[in-house]
């Protein structure tokens, strides 16, 4: 009864390789479509946000904080 018990084990691990196989080669609904129209879009995106001026987005507008000076009256440092 135990030699039956262990050839159990190699027929447990087939049957598992076997499921596993089939569910990593299943097809996949999502392709090559879905990505290259993401890409698209994301290049759309990219063109959109360096049209316009080359101002810096991040700095603040002038007179925005009274009595602080810019970055470019500061003394340079080296």
């Amino acid at each position: 009864m135990a030699a039956l018990l262990w050839l159990l084990i190699p027929l447990v691990a087939a049957v598992g390789a076997g499921l596993w196989g089939s569910w990593a080669a299943r097809n996949r609904k999502t392709g090559d479509v879905t990505e290259l129209n993401g890409y698209a879009r994301f290049r759309e995106a990219m063109e959109r946000a360096h049209t316009g001026t080359e101002t810096d987005p991040l700095a603040p507008a002038a007179g925005s904080m009274p009595g602080v000076e810019s970055r470019t009256d500061a003394p340079a440092v080296h």
